[in-house]
């Protein structure tokens, strides 16, 4: 029996979190009793720290609601979307790799152009042709 600020403790988060999590319907709220607190089990302590390992994957609170609900006994779903996550977080390195390289040139251009008066990395956002160059 865990009251809510030995469950946060135990899982490494804040209480704020317990709460907002409970809020989500991630974690249920156990009945408060007449008298004294809430008391929850061991269960959400492992509970708390599923969503933050899922979060450490790049998993959102929607899509670890999702998981939740399917449980183990659905794990072509589960890949289903572990698969989808996957290939959003290629996408995200893309275009990760694509801004660097439009940095990489805008600072080599700053560089090799010492203008006090003029930044060839300003007028490029200003213009929104840095912008063209990354898509």
């Amino acid at each position: 029996a865990l009251t809510i600020g030995r469950v946060a403790l135990e899982a490494g988060v804040n209480l704020q979190t317990v709460r907002y999590y409970q809020r989500r319907g991630l974690i249920t709220e156990p009945a408060k009793p007449f008298e004294g607190y809430r008391v929850y089990g061991a269960e959400v302590v492992e509970r708390l720290r599923f969503v933050k390992r899922a979060q450490h994957l790049g998993f959102t609170l929607k899509e670890i609601q999702e998981l939740l609900e399917l449980g183990d006994g659905h794990c072509r779903d589960v890949q289903s979307l572990a698969q989808a996550k996957r290939d959003g977080i290629r996408r995200q390195i893309q275009d990760l790799r694509r801004m660097q390289k439009v940095l990489d040139r805008y600072l080599k251009e700053c560089g090799d152009n010492p203008e006090p008066g003029h930044c060839s990395m300003i007028d490029a956002l200003s213009t929104g042709a840095c912008c063209d160059k990354v898509q």
